[in-house]
């Protein structure tokens, strides 16, 4: 049995298919991933993300031990509520994970990690501490009495993301009173916090929405009342659909600790600049940068009979040039579709072996599909 977050009676209620996933008994679905995947993309759906880690950094050394641990800069959030998402490098350059920092304002940071690597992250993101505060006695607080860097897990608090071109209307009447008109005044990528609740209008499908941080205690009382205003129940399916079909990577597929961000369509998220900013990992981003030799990370989108898998060989003129990181239907353009790393430079056209046969595939820019329509051309 894994562990399971405080909405799991709830899913069971539900008569929700209980799936493990890093760790975790969480739902898969409640019915039909496909209503579900339409919900978000027509409506509104709301996913149980309470397996996710927010992990609360302050204090005066909070900015520079982050500049010091994210490839992104955190420098760029210049008011209190912005959000910014990063990669969290090994120093060969390869992902430790992926997450979103919010600036809560004073000297305050929440990070948002994934719940199959939050133990192993929790552990890395101490471990740099203790090398930061031994190797940047400069940045002393100016308080003896404070501390100037501290790291709190908030097992504390649960979190929903509910998504979906209908998500804001239908929240905002169910939030604490003083969070409904901050919280619809959001632009997109920042976040609104009232005591322990926290609104973001962030999310991982490629939909309008919020992402809720709250106290766990709180969390069935606002599910129950998402439900009741026809906010649809979904789960793990319909969350990897909707974010595959809005090109955004996944943890352990898309990208590893053995590949970095320059190879996973990530290299937005890279702040080399300021040149002194010696980020973890810098070092190794920069020789693959000058090594000339980076894969590609494309979509693809099948022309032919077959479903894109993680693994499946992509080929030109027969031969291996990559592979598939994921792939799946897409019900929304009702095609199947992938994300995958190949060699650079392959063109328009290419194949994927997918059970010994080589079936056609179009090379397409990503993302499939955001805010319910078609964003690549289909042949």
């Amino acid at each position: 049995m894994g562990s399971r977050t405080p909405l799991f009676s709830e899913h069971e209620r539900l008569g929700a298919r209980i799936v493990p996933f890093g760790g975790w008994d969480m739902p898969l679905h409640y019915g039909s991933q496909l209503d579900e995947h339409h919900a978000v993309r027509q409506q509104a759906g709301v996913f149980d993300v309470s397996h996710m880690r927010p992990v609360d950094i302050q204090g005066a050394d909070a900015r520079a031990y982050l500049q010091r641990l994210l490839a992104n800069d955190v420098a760029k959030l210049q008011q209190p509520g912005k959000a910014l998402y990063s990669c969290m490098l090994n120093a060969e350059g390869g992902v430790i994970d992926d997450l979103i920092c919010y600036d809560l304002g004073s000297n305050r940071y929440r990070a948002v990690v994934n719940a199959a690597t939050a133990d192993k992250d929790l552990a890395w993101m101490r471990a740099r501490a203790e090398d930061f505060r031994a190797s940047e006695t400069e940045h002393a607080s100016p308080n003896p009495s404070a501390p100037a860097l501290e790291i709190h897990a908030r097992d504390d608090l649960a979190m929903l993301a509910v998504q979906g071109p209908e998500a804001r209307a239908k929240v905002a009447p169910l939030l604490p009173e003083a969070l409904r008109e901050p919280a619809l005044a959001l632009k997109p990528f920042f976040a609104v916090e009232h005591g322990d609740w926290l609104v973001g209008r962030t999310g991982y499908t490629g939909e309008d929405g919020f992402e809720i941080m709250l106290p766990a205690t709180q969390v069935v009382d606002l599910w129950q009342a998402l439900l009741a205003a026809g906010v649809a129940p979904c789960g793990l399916g319909a969350r990897d659909t909707l974010r595959l079909e809005a090109g955004m990577n996944l943890y352990g597929q898309d990208m590893t600790e053995e590949v970095g961000p320059l190879e996973s369509g990530l290299e937005w998220t890279v702040a080399f600049e300021p040149r002194e900013r010696d980020f973890i990992g810098r070092s190794a981003l920069e020789a693959q940068r000058a090594s000339g030799d980076l894969r590609d990370f494309i979509g693809l989108l099948l022309t032919g009979r077959g479903v894109l898998r993680s693994h499946q060989p992509v080929l030109v003129n027969g031969q291996p040039v990559g592979e598939v990181t994921s792939g799946g239907f897409s019900p929304t353009l009702q095609r199947s579709i992938a994300l995958a790393r190949v060699q650079a430079g392959i063109g328009e056209q290419c194949a994927v072996e997918i059970r010994g046969k080589a079936v056609p595939a179009q090379v397409v820019k990503p993302p499939f599909v955001r805010h319910g329509k078609a964003r690549i051309t289909m042949e």
